[in-house]
């Protein structure tokens, strides 16, 4: 492939120069030569221009330098365009094939690109890829609309839609046949040229501000990291957890000191273990009101945002962005949503309040003089966790040593429910020290996937949990999937074992759930291939795992003293499932309360004016009767990637869900013996390996045999003790 672009390059210099001015045409042709030799060169030295000679195309970390990152978008995007036209202009009818395949195969050296770089933009950022990042947000915003809108492309593609029962397809390309028609008129393929011109300027303009919201919110996350001078502040915390905030205080430049930094969310991990209560203040107030001053300010982005979403679905012919978000979803309306959730307020509010009386007591028979604020909640919720069930964290976690959890609990399990197995892969190249590279291999013995482990937090990898990839699986390209999962726990100072909590240890599970669906996936066309599926979808599968990290048979074999090798004690594990429902209320309101906040900003109209943030949330927190001043939502508007970034706009409900889908799931895998193989192959064949090559419901009917129930959800939060 190098030595095709550089005899194309080669060939194309030679032709301009015979065409060149017939008064100089030496100078013009050594002019045109040199030119072609500079881009030859760059070419030739860009690792990104050609695939990988790693196995499954794997990126070689080694040879990528982020000089590589722009010349390669650049000769992407146009190589991409150059190929959409050939199939936009090609005067033969339209075929599946010479369209919707052409297609598929087409932008190769773009989605290469892009995947290398988007992953290290999010796990491994630094001030150039940010710089990328801002440069790239308005091109890329606008080589997609020049594709989406292109009226030839969409006549072929309309052709071929209006035809499709007659072209006698197999299910999957009936499939992207309808998936791609939808793609196109939801971009706005059949608006006016007018409203075209309208919604690129508010692509562009909403591409922009996205970043610049993800920017301030990596820069914020570094600045109001908080500083304590001394240790006896940190009472409450491991000797370790103190050694790694004296570490992370040195290399900020705080010698001397301890710097504790902020997580993603608006609850802190660290809340639940301060005795000091200035101290709790300063950590939570520095993440509830992060992002709402100085240059990092969202809230007139988050305003705007939400503006142009509206402004962009009025375009599109809808009431707002939540309508227009919901429509390609499970749940096709806002109401739905407004429903389901509403249908809870009033048990998640009762469970809640008693939540806080019981904390409020705490408090009093501790010596506390003062109402319950936000930064009490989880310190005193400890002691009364304590109380209720006898249960000390800190002795919990000594049972939970990371790798023993990654390679006894999480890696055994998918082996025993799927027959795979994760073999180290230290030869091949990784992008930081800390991630570790595994091959995936199937039950029997042939290889399946590369899997990067990207599990602690460190300078310049953005908040929270999740999985993406840096090569899709398609049988039509050849291609085997190479998955990362990338998560953000604390890691232990040198030569000590990493504990963790059990939350990190059920999203250990979670993230390898999204790894195996994209792992697994076994589809021809790309655009249908693994995770690809609708938002109130692709959590089905990773919060489907979560809940095998308490099956009796897996938690037996990783819950070991990290000292000792000894087993949990069965009287302390009792406790540890028992208090699964403990602060249940708590955790769901935080959880709705973020997912209604993202509901009621996007169905805003367009004709409403820019909104003050902080107003707006209050509003939208009381008009739906879950204003709890201790439980605040789980992101305010300024810090929430997941609505205002973008991603999961309108869709942050897609958790709960989800969370239906995979309770119920769980619970039939139950009923059907539990962790076997037989199990894990139905679950595998009807889900994990369909991608979106048939409607979501239509796979989960074939898995399970019938549609969700709600009862598995109210068992699994404590809610309900059986099923009735």
């Amino acid at each position: 492939m190098r030595k095709t672009l550089i005899a194309t390059t080669i060939a194309a210099a030679l032709a301009l120069a015979a065409c060149g001015d017939n008064t100089a045409p030496a100078q013009t042709a050594t002019e045109t030569v040199a030119e072609a030799a500079t881009a030859v060169e760059a070419i030739s030295s860009n690792p990104l221009m050609v695939k990988s000679t790693l196995q499954y195309e794997a990126p070689n970390f080694n040879d990528i330098k982020d000089d590589h990152f722009l010349p390669a978008f650049e000769e992407g995007m146009k190589q991409h365009m150059t190929e959409v036209l050939a199939i936009a202009n090609n005067p033969a009818p339209a075929t599946f094939d010479n369209t919707l395949v052409a297609l598929e195969k087409s932008g190769e050296l773009l989605t290469r690109v892009s995947r290398i770089f988007y992953n290290l933009a999010g796990s491994s950022s630094n001030p150039q890829r940010r710089e990328i990042q801002s440069e790239l947000a308005p091109k890329m915003a606008a080589h997609s609309d020049n594709i989406n809108l292109n009226p030839q492309l969409f006549a072929r593609i309309k052709s071929l839609y209006n035809q499709r029962e007659a072209l006698k397809l197999d299910g999957e390309s009936l499939r992207l046949i309808e998936v791609y028609y939808e793609r196109f008129v939801r971009a706005g393929a059949q608006l006016t040229e007018e409203q075209k011109t309208a919604i690129r300027a508010l692509n562009e303009e909403h591409s922009t501000l996205t970043n610049q919201f993800s920017q301030n919110l990596l820069a914020e996350t570094k600045k109001i990291a908080v500083v304590v001078d001394t240790q006896a502040e940190l009472a409450g915390l491991s000797d370790a957890q103190i050694t790694a905030a004296a570490n992370a205080a040195k290399e900020a430049g705080h010698d001397g000191k301890y710097l504790i930094s902020i997580t993603n969310t608006t609850r802190q991990p660290v809340l639940s273990q301060l005795s000091n209560r200035e101290l709790r203040q300063r950590v939570w107030e520095a993440s509830a009101n992060r992002n709402q001053s100085g240059e990092t300010d969202n809230r007139p982005i988050v305003a705007r945002l939400a503006q142009l979403r509206a402004e962009r679905a009025k375009l599109l012919g809808y009431d707002s962005w939540a309508s227009y978000g919901l429509e390609s979803q499970m749940a096709k309306t806002p109401q739905a949503v407004f429903d389901m959730l509403g249908s809870m307020v009033p048990a998640v509010i009762a469970n809640t309040n008693k939540e806080a009386d019981a904390i409020s007591q705490m408090i009093k028979q501790q010596g506390g003089d003062f109402e319950l604020q936000p930064w009490d909640w989880e310190y005193y919720g400890e002691f009364v966790r304590q109380a209720k069930f006898d249960l000390d964290e800190s002795e919990v976690k000594q049972y939970f040593e990371f790798e023993r959890v990654l390679k006894d609990g999480v890696f055994f399990t998918f082996q025993r429910l799927y027959g795979i197995r994760f073999e180290p892969r230290p030869d091949l190249p990784t992008y930081h020290p800390d991630v570790k590279a595994y091959e995936l291999f199937d039950t029997d013995g042939s290889s399946l996937a590369i899997f990067y482990a990207d599990y602690f937090a460190r300078e310049g990898k953005r908040g929270g949990a999740w999985m993406s990839s840096f090569v899709g699986q398609s049988h039509l390209t050849g291609q085997k999937p190479v998955v990362v999962n990338v998560m953000n726990i604390p890691k232990a100072p040198a030569g000590e074992p990493t504990l963790v909590s059990y939350d990190n240890v059920t999203t250990m599970f979670h993230e390898l759930g999204h790894g195996l669906h994209g792992m697994l996936s076994n589809v021809k066309f790309p655009t249908l291939a693994g995770t690809s599926v609708s938002r109130d979808f692709v959590e089905f599968p990773s919060t489907f795992e979560e809940d095998w990290a308490a099956h009796p048979e897996v938690i037996a074999n990783y819950a070991k003293h990290y000292k000792t090798g000894e087993p949990i004690p069965s009287e302390l594990l009792e406790k540890v499932m028992k208090s699964r429902s403990f602060n249940q209320g708590f955790d769901t309101l935080e959880y709705m309360s973020a997912a209604l906040l993202d509901m009621e900003w996007h169905s805003l109209s367009a004709d409403e004016p820019l909104q003050d943030v902080n107003a707006f949330e209050a509003q939208a927190l009381k008009k739906h009767g879950i204003t709890l001043a201790a439980v605040p939502p789980r992101y305010k508007s300024t810090y929430f990637s997941h609505s205002m970034g973008g991603g999961y706009s309108a869709g942050y409900y897609a958790y709960m869900w989800s969370e239906i889908l995979a309770a119920d799931a769980f619970a039939y895998v139950q009923q059907q013996g539990g962790l076997k193989l037989e199990n894990g192959q139905n679950y595998r064949d009807n889900i994990l390996s369909v991608g979106n090559s048939r409607p979501p419901m239509e796979s989960y009917k074939a898995f399970r045999g019938q549609e969700p129930t709600t009862d598995a959800l109210l068992i699994r939060r404590g809610l309900k003790t059986k099923v009735e």
